[in-house]
């Protein structure tokens, strides 16, 4: 059996631009599941619902290594990674 991917995302809000680094195998299934709030933690609080930035990787292990990773990093870097991909900060979760 095959192990599933998994994707890393970055999450933020209209208000502040506050960042949210998370990991799951199915996008479409966390973004909904952040969208509507289903999740009462964090981005629900502080309505943290729009997908800035985001990266496929070949396994799940692999994924949560770069979230990790990314966590451990200083905000300039986070969002120096969103920029060089999405200048514009634009909602990626209607390109999925």
């Amino acid at each position: 059996m095959s192990e599933k991917r998994g994707f890393v995302y970055i999450l933020t809000n209209k208000r502040n631009g506050t960042l949210y680094i998370g990991v799951t195998a199915n996008l479409e299934k966390r973004m909904y599941e952040h969208r509507s709030k289903l999740i009462p933690w964090f981005t629900a609080r502080y309505g943290i619902d729009k997908l800035v930035w985001f990266q496929e990787l070949p396994t799940i292990q692999e994924a949560i290594e770069y979230e990790k990773k990314l966590k451990g990093r200083v905000r300039k870097k986070k969002i120096d990674l969103i920029e060089q991909e999405n200048s514009c900060r634009e909602d990626l979760f209607e390109s999925l």
